[in-house]
């Protein structure tokens, strides 16, 4: 795959970046340096080795979804500056 500067300008678009003419042609050089690179892993033989979507196992670290306190309105309540009728008492907010 070459990069065009038709390329370039799109990345940069995405980038939100304005780039000057130099600064183009090193972005593409070092783009397609980029992807010289990363096409020498198309000559490893890869036949053997399975795929895999992690390097470690991983497992589910959540803990079971259960209720672990009551209906326990009095000491929430206490906390409030004001309350009325078993509810928190907040200033009107519009007319």
């Amino acid at each position: 795959m070459t990069i065009t500067d038709e390329t370039i300008d799109y990345v940069g678009i995405l980038a939100k970046l304005e780039l000057s003419d130099e600064e183009k042609e090193q972005a593409k050089q070092d783009m397609s340096n980029m992807l010289e690179y990363v096409s020498k892993l198309n000559e490893l033989d890869t036949d053997s080795v399975e795929p895999m979507s992690h390097a470690f196992p991983v497992s589910n670290v959540f803990r079971e979804d259960v209720v672990t306190n009551s209906d326990d309105r009095d000491n929430l309540l206490a906390n409030a500056p004001e309350q009325k009728d078993g509810c928190y008492k907040v200033p009107k907010t519009f007319d």
